[in-house]
């Protein structure tokens, strides 16, 4: 008798499903660890994750994150604040600017605001970090965005021979709403493990 019979392919499927679950599953509590956890500390550049910019200002979601950096350079965390991102789709302003001019409204000094653009996601902004730093023998950076965001910043960051620490911005609007914060946690499930095996 042949050995993969029907029962055992079933069986077999079944069984790989249910691996693949759990494994999902076990990703998605690593990052909601993550996101609940606030490592600010003494870095050499506070660096904030881009996001949506509206005709130059600041989406709600940008808006808390940059508005968690301005708190943590005022409490003296960082000597500089870098800020990433890039043209988004239909627009004609980077995010890397208006989320530097936002920081300089706020009182942030124009020399301490870095924009960073040209990252049009997370790999290719921290990519822009890592040029920013060569040369420069301490790496230590404050990586500002959403929780859910941060168990791959982390992992994309340590790729890139920086030395990350993450505090997520605790005013976002993604994290006040429970459905659409679940929504990103589950999505992260699948890119936290696309991200450790292909983004090298």
């Amino acid at each position: 008798m042949p050995f993969w019979t029907g029962r055992r392919a079933l069986s077999g499927f079944l069984l790989a499903g249910l691996l693949l679950g759990v494994g999902w599953a076990a990703v998605v509590v690593a990052v909601a660890v993550h996101a609940a956890r606030d490592q600010a500390t003494g870095a050499d550049a506070i660096v904030v994750l881009g996001a949506a910019q509206y005709n130059g200002r600041p989406s709600p979601v940008f808006r808390a994150r940059l508005d968690h950096a301005a708190t943590l350079y005022q409490r003296g965390f960082a000597p500089v604040v870098l800020v990433t991102g890039d043209v988004g789709p239909r627009d004609t302003l980077n995010e890397a600017n208006v989320g530097r001019d936002y920081l300089v409204r706020l009182g942030l000094p124009s020399e301490a605001v870095l924009p960073l653009a040209g990252g049009h996601d997370t790999y290719t902004s921290l990519e822009q970090v890592r040029r920013w730093f060569q040369g420069k023998d301490s790496r230590r950076v404050l990586l500002v965005s959403d929780g859910f965001h941060m168990l791959r910043l982390r992992i994309i960051a340590e790729r890139l021979d920086l030395t990350p620490y993450t505090s997520p911005a605790p005013g976002s609007p993604i994290h006040a709403n429970v459905r659409r914060n679940t929504g990103y946690l589950f999505a992260e499930g699948f890119k936290v493990p696309i991200t450790w095996l292909f983004q090298r």
